[in-house]
């Protein structure tokens, strides 16, 4: 599936084998939040987000334990086959972290700091300077991460200051946005001076308000052509951080804005971290900017589906179409562009079934109890009985064997 919205970012960013701006498609990443010195349980985690389709994982280096461990974190997915690029994340204190630790400023694949988490005055303008020369020594790619929680406030107050003697001030909030992109900007020129190129810089200047996000993104973007991490921080838990990651993002990805993105969610007491994984690539796929996995087209329901079967079926496809997917995805290359429908009455059901790639049209009630299955747009078979949802699988799993194999 590929975008008809051109990426604005003209310098793009190698970090690994990733490939982020330019023409690239846009990438997805995920932290992590397990004890990055806890190397099993941090090499767990970034598999399992690596398996659910994050192409960067970024993890906190906040201790000598921490940055100690990365190398063997980094020896350990890579004796599983794991190759997702590790991008470190520092604050405080990364300057003497990846200047003591050199295995894990090589270990690491980028590098993201916060400028208003450097220090202050000429130790900040220090610590920025040792940050960027290891990242030079090493070759690694920078993102500039600025937040809005933590936005450096000696910049914050001499823009309000100079906002104060105009003749008609702003409001505070939009100076406040302008800061933002006033230390993303000033940050990465001051890197470039250090000798940083700037084809190995990348910028983000994340909002926990959804419209904050996107006047910054827009007004950042319009100021320069480096790649774009976007992200709304702090998002929230459940359909509240979804909701609000997805109305933030999609509007600017839909303007041409972004190269790389992570949905920040507050994940639920011993929930599934890989959820943000899944969130940002579905709203990859819903604007129609890259294809992940094959998607299923269900009816909402109502008062002709009173029976629960073709939402249990839809579920059960689903899941197992996503469970398929880290195995299919070097197996059947384009199988991710695969529509499926389970529909759940006859007054839309064909039809949809005809538009995807393999539908079923269950019976409704009242209606009679068989169940058409269509390929391609055409009527091949009519399922009934108890084993529908078994005999309906196993027609998908044909399909995609014959449909997306090697000899295709």
């Amino acid at each position: 599936m590929k975008s008809q919205i051109v990426r604005r970012s003209t310098r793009p960013v190698r970090i690994g084998e990733v490939r982020v701006g330019g023409d690239a498609p846009v990438v997805v990443q995920s932290m992590t939040n397990t004890d990055t010195a806890d190397v099993t349980a941090t090499v767990h985690q970034v598999q399992a987000l690596a398996d659910a389709g994050s192409e960067l994982v970024r993890v906190t280096v906040n201790t000598a334990e921490a940055a100690a461990a990365v190398p063997r974190i980094r020896a350990r997915l890579d004796a599983l086959g794991c190759r997702v690029p590790l991008v470190g994340d520092f604050h405080f204190n990364g300057h003497k972290l990846l200047t003591q630790e050199p295995a894990c400023a090589e270990a690491l694949a980028k590098y993201r700091i916060n400028p208003g988490n450097l220090g202050r005055g000429s130790k900040r303008d220090e610590q920025f300077s040792t940050l960027i020369d290891v990242a030079c020594r090493h070759g690694k790619p920078v993102r500039i991460g600025v937040n809005w929680g933590s936005l450096d406030p000696l910049l914050a107050a001499r823009m309000m200051d100079e906002n104060a003697r105009l003749a008609e001030p702003l409001d505070p909030d939009v100076v406040m946005r302008q800061a933002m992109v006033a230390s993303a900007l000033e940050s990465a020129a001051k890197a470039e001076a250090l000798g940083l190129a700037g084809d190995r810089i990348i910028l983000s200047c994340k909002m926990s308000r959804v419209q904050d996000l996107i006047a910054v993104y827009r007004d950042l973007s319009a100021q320069c052509d480096y790649p774009l991490h976007l992200g709304l921080t702090e998002a929230g838990m459940g359909s509240k951080g979804i909701v609000a990651s997805t109305a933030a993002l999609a509007v600017l990805l839909q303007e041409g804005i972004g190269d790389t993105i992570r949905v920040s969610l507050t994940p639920e007491p011993g929930g599934d971290r890989t959820l943000e994984v899944r969130v940002a690539q579905e709203i990859l796929q819903a604007l129609g900017l890259r294809a992940f996995t094959p998607q299923v087209t269900a009816c909402p329901g109502c008062g002709r589906t009173t029976s629960t079967v073709f939402q249990e079926l839809a579920q059960a496809i689903e899941t197992y179409l996503r469970t398929q997917m880290p195995l299919w995805r070097s197996q059947y290359p384009g199988v991710e562009t695969m529509q499926v429908a389970v529909m759940g009455c006859v007054v839309n059901g064909p039809g949809e079934s005809k538009h995807a790639n393999i539908g079923i049209s269950l019976p409704g009630t009242g209606e009679v109890p068989v169940a058409p299955v269509y390929v391609d747009g055409e009527k091949t078979v009519t399922l009934k009985g108890e084993r529908i949802a078994e005999e309906f699988q196993a027609i998908v799993e044909d399909y995609v064997c014959r449909r997306y194999g090697a000899d295709e």
